[in-house]
């Protein structure tokens, strides 16, 4: 059995609808890896998923397009194939880059299994038709608020928004509770702000969701006229709050963690959690789905189903200290416990693919990038 690791290229070219989606990616270039024959050939990360015998090869093969990182979903697939005996070729890349690719392949996409970092991709694709309805066996592996409301797509793992902040700059009396208390004085020329990053983008669809367009573009205006401070994505922000080259910053929760666990004493800073009652502590979802085109579709499910099971499940919180969203398995022990710090919120992520567009505009449109 192989598992080869493709990297996409840039689609061929798209639309004016299409390209106006998102921001696209730049190009990346391409290696193969075959996978390993018996319990022993797995390495690293993918042993401690799966610990047993390697299945015998079948002839099915999947072709999986993934925005999430290799380094992250590799060892899992690794460990899927060989429990599996099945196949598996991984296309990586941004996931508004693999979304735009598949739906410009249409029928002739070799797609059956899309991985993604966030639910706007997969909610693009499934208002474009390119998803079907998984199994109620499948839907059952996670709490219905993690999955889409037609069934399209499943959640994977969580990651909670939080503000970071420099522990030897700021007191933990100044800490605000709410989003919007970041638009006062006392906050100028001090929060950075991932603007261009997809789970920012993502969040700031469901904050136009749930807050109306005209108070979540008048707050990012207000942001603006504060000095907030524009950085490339999460983990570059971390890194400047450590350093205190300033005191705040909107990521995703586990970023800050990973730097915790990796600098110790020499990292000096903390996430906060806003009040469980504003947007700024969304958790958003990673989602996978199968397409509508797949010709294998028991053998994608059987992917999905080993992606939330008790092994993968602990591998993700553990390795990326994100929040298991599989029925029955526990947080890492270093991670706040989501009942006592995440958001109330009623939240549906069906309509992110179809807000994408809107919400780059009106980022752009706040002259955020001056």
């Amino acid at each position: 059995m192989a598992l080869r690791r493709n990297y996409n290229t840039r689609p061929p070219r798209l639309t004016a609808a299409l390209t106006a989606v998102a921001l696209l990616a730049a190009a990346c270039g391409s290696s193969d890896n075959t996978a390993a024959t018996t319990e022993n050939d797995l390495e690293g990360a993918a042993a401690e998923i799966f610990s047993g015998d390697c299945a015998a090869p079948v002839e099915t093969e999947l072709t999986i397009y993934s925005g999430r990182d290799e380094e992250l979903v590799g060892p899992v697939l690794d460990a899927f194939a060989c429990s599996s005996g099945i196949s598996v070729v991984t296309n990586f890349g941004d996931p508004t880059d693999l979304a735009l690719a598949l739906v410009e392949e249409g029928d002739r996409t070799p797609a059956d299994v899309f991985l993604s970092k966030s639910p706007g991709s997969v909610g693009f694709l499934q208002g474009e038709g390119f998803l079907q309805p998984l199994s109620n066996d499948l839907l059952g592996l996670v709490s219905a608020d993690n999955a889409a409301d037609n069934g399209t797509w499943v959640g994977i793992t969580g990651r909670q928004r939080v503000l970071v902040y420099n522990s030897e700059l700021v007191s933990e009396d100044d800490l605000p509770d709410s989003i919007f208390e970041l638009t006062g004085e006392e906050y100028r020329g001090q929060v950075a702000i991932p603007a261009t990053n997809g789970s920012f983008q993502d969040w700031f669809t469901v904050f136009r969701a749930q807050e109306g367009n005209d108070v979540a573009a008048q707050w990012l205006a207000d942001m603006v006229a504060n000095d907030a401070i524009v950085t490339e994505s999460n983990r570059p922000t971390v890194d400047a709050v450590g350093r205190g080259e300033f005191n705040f910053g909107l990521v995703n929760h586990y970023y800050n963690f990973q730097q915790a666990e990796a600098l110790g004493d020499n990292h000096q800073a903390l996430n906060h959690n806003f009040a469980a009652d504003d947007i700024g502590s969304l958790v958003i979802v990673t989602a996978a789905g199968i397409t509508s085109t797949t010709t294998s579709p028991d053998e994608a499910q059987q992917l999905i189903e080993f992606m939330l099971s008790e092994a993968a499940q602990t591998y993700f919180t553990t390795d990326s200290l994100e929040y298991p969203l599989g029925s029955g398995v526990s947080p890492a022990e270093v991670l706040p416990a989501l009942d006592d710090s995440g958001s109330d919120f009623d939240v549906t992520f069906d309509d992110l693919g179809n807000g994408l567009e809107e919400t780059i505009a009106i980022i752009e449109e706040s002259g955020i990038f001056r």
